[in-house]
């Protein structure tokens, strides 16, 4: 008796190698120790949260006053919440927001699909620059969208702007971007995001409906070496920002995140309210009450990015050491190496007998890579060393 619909049942036979090399690793733990093992499959921030949260919920938990009702509130989150995600973006991006520019949503994911639902008609299409974080196709068929990917440029990973105009069509709705990227690292410049704004420009004269920019950009705030993360919003008349707290706060389950709409977007007014409309009607109904408050209390601050700035380093001595051919990552926790032999599959099989989890490039639309994060403790990252070596040897 069939239980799942057949599209359900298609991405779970497709479902992400990043969970597949997770619960690898949790098999090999069982087997050998934790302390055996090094993880390298999944970005899941380690580092603690800013002490500031750890104090709102101390707070929180003796409050009993209105200011910490849990009632329903509006569907895009509390008003004074909404104005401190104007302020953010006002910060980051330079362009003057309201909190009637926003809408808070339960995580990016959750944002990514109220926009979806908003927006998309069946058969329209969501084009992402590849390689991809793998659920963007997954959040797309969810709208009954086609997911097409365009792929960025060999190595270097910028973006390939004639590709991406070649493989616009009369049915792009949306075009994904993320960057700092996941999983390559890759920050894209602004001369690269004029280039492209100018591209989905042209196309929109065509067309009866715009195409929207998505910047997808929870590791805004983690790029390396003095490297600028320009801002979309000032560049594109159509351009959305989408990201939320998992990284920089490391409160990846508290599912906290965003939509921003630039200003210069005509009748924005109308794509928030079908926003608001979108995050209550998938079941959203509205972002946490504790994680606004989480918000309130230590958007000021943020994680070290020093950490991850040292265990970058350690993670390309070791690299280098035993002779992989990779790219410094600009930004983001994640290296992407080329899979010495060519098969990635076949390589982070090769390193899972190392007792090291990496995952394939081809789950996120690179094959011939494989992703490694670096968000783990530098001693996961030393101790790795030998085995990268005896990987790469055997493959030689």
């Amino acid at each position: 008796m069939q239980l799942l619909s057949s599209q359900i049942t298609g991405f779970m036979e497709n479902s992400s190698w990043i969970r597949k090399m997770f619960e690898s690793g949790i098999a090999l733990k069982k087997q050998y120790g934790e302390d055996a093992v090094c993880d390298f499959s999944l970005g899941n921030p380690d580092v603690p949260t800013p002490a500031m949260v750890g104090e709102i919920l101390h707070d929180l938990a003796k409050e009993t006053s209105a200011p910490f009702t849990f009632g329903y509130m509006p569907n895009g989150g509390f008003p004074w919440a909404r104005q401190i995600i104007a302020d953010l973006i006002k910060k980051e991006q330079g362009v003057e927001l309201t909190a009637d520019d926003t809408v808070l949503t339960c995580g990016a994911a959750g944002a990514m699909n109220a926009f979806f639902r908003a927006v998309m008609e069946p058969g329209d299409e969501v084009l992402a620059v590849a390689p991809f974080f793998v659920e963007y196709g997954f959040y797309a068929s969810n709208h009954q969208a086609t997911f097409r990917t365009v792929m960025a440029k060999p190595d270097t990973f910028e973006l390939d702007i004639d590709a991406i105009d070649a493989a616009i069509t009369s049915n792009t709705r949306a075009l994904i971007i993320n960057s700092p990227n996941n999983p390559t690292g890759a920050v894209y410049t602004k001369e690269e995001i004029m280039k492209l704004a100018a591209v989905l420009e042209k196309h929109n004269k065509s067309n009866n409906r715009p195409i929207f920019l998505i910047s997808d950009e929870p590791y805004r705030f983690l790029a390396f070496d003095g490297i600028d993360v320009p801002s979309v919003l000032p560049l594109y008349d159509y351009a959305v920002v989408i990201s939320s707290f998992s990284k920089n706060l490391s409160m990846a389950g508290e599912r906290v995140g965003y939509i921003a709409v630039t200003p210069r977007m005509d009748s924005r007014q109308q794509l928030i309210n079908g926003l608001m409309l979108t995050n209550r009607i998938l079941g959203f109904v509205n972002p946490p009450v504790v994680g606004q408050h989480m918000l309130k209390a230590a958007l000021e601050t943020q994680v070290d990015p020093s950490i991850y700035e040292k265990r970058r380093d350690a993670m390309a001595k070791v690299l280098a050491d035993a002779g992989y051919d990779f790219h410094i990552p600009k930004g983001a926790f994640y290296f992407f190496p080329k899979a010495p032999g060519g098969d990635d599959v076949a390589f982070c099989n090769r390193l899972m007998e190392e007792k090291i989890l990496a995952v394939p490039g081809t789950g996120f639309g690179g094959p011939g890579y494989f992703r490694l994060t670096f968000c783990v403790e530098e001693e996961v990252i030393n101790r790795s060393a030998e085995g990268f070596k005896r990987a790469i040897r055997s493959v030689a």
